[in-house]
């Protein structure tokens, strides 16, 4: 693993980096709370296929910078996204892998620039029009309340009591049973100063104020719940505590002729964390094919 940082107009990207620089791009994108290192499973197997690896730090996400323009839009990732495959050169044999924030980003940069990306993966955030459906449910809007808590100023104090142990207890509902510890640790490493919590808390308060929209990525926000053409993989844990199983079933009828959607047994939220064999032969499959 090497890593590099990309210096775009409002952020730089720290990119952790792997394999071959002639081979086709895989962009790993993570999602909250979470790192880079929430693909530390699958991108050595990608490697060994002689896919060049490239899995960025969020936007505000540290070793990333803050948003200059203090934009944390999803649609904002997504720009991260298409730039960072424009940097590395990538081609239309790119590949792109997305977990939670980072699969709602990857809606949006597969349904915008289709011509650069031969296939996706998406794992625990189902197409959009499904997750807006799910707003409509009691069980979904229970399990989401902490999206709503994080748009009150209040969880800027209470967020980082007692050693981020809110983090710890959000991973503990949403994957029942596995042990967050490695995965936590490395999140308070990401988000543990005021401004970088601020930074990851501004992802749910930016989702609807206009004060922060860019004209530039209107294109980004009509392809978010846009059916496109890139043949999608989505993969969600039976278990799951934050997205419900409910919410996401029949995502496949959302995406891309030739897409695919599996359950995980015995899997949450962090499927890919929890039964990484089995997340992994299906997305080396998914590839392969």
């Amino acid at each position: 693993m090497s890593s590099r940082d990309f210096d775009f107009d409002d952020v730089t990207l720290h990119v952790e980096l792997a394999g071959p620089n002639d081979g086709p791009l895989a962009i790993l994108v993570h999602g909250f709370p979470d790192t880079t290192a929430t693909y530390r499973h699958l991108a050595p197997l990608l490697v060994a296929e002689g896919y060049r690896v490239a899995a960025p730090a969020l936007r505000g996400y540290a070793p990333s910078s803050l948003a200059r323009d203090g934009n944390y839009q999803i649609v904002a990732t997504a720009h991260d996204i298409i730039r960072l495959h424009e940097a590395l050169e990538g081609d239309n044999n790119a590949v792109i892998v997305g977990h939670d924030w980072g699969a709602a980003a990857t809606y949006s940069a597969i349904g915008a620039a289709p011509e650069k990306w031969r296939k996706a993966v998406t794992m625990a955030v189902p197409p959009l029009l499904l997750m807006m459906q799910g707003f409509t449910t009691f069980d979904q809007l229970q399990a989401s309340w902490y999206m709503y808590f994080f748009r009150n100023a209040l969880s800027e104090f209470v967020v980082p009591l007692n050693d981020y142990d809110f983090i710890t207890r959000l991973w503990s509902d949403w994957s029942p049973g596995y042990d967050s510890a490695d995965d936590v640790a490395r999140v308070r490493d990401a988000i543990g100063t005021p401004e970088r919590l601020l930074a990851s808390l501004s992802y749910y308060r930016a989702i609807d104020d206009p004060e922060v929209k860019n004209p530039a990525h209107a294109p980004l926000r009509d392809a978010a719940t846009a059916v496109g053409s890139v043949p999608c993989l989505y993969v969600h844990g039976k278990n799951d505590g934050c997205i419900l199983p409910s919410t996401a079933r029949g995502a496949v009828a959302l995406l891309a002729p030739g897409s695919r959607e599996e359950i995980i047994e015995n899997a949450g939220h962090f499927a890919h964390l929890e039964q990484p064999d089995a997340v992994n032969a299906l997305i080396m499959n998914w590839f392969q094919d």
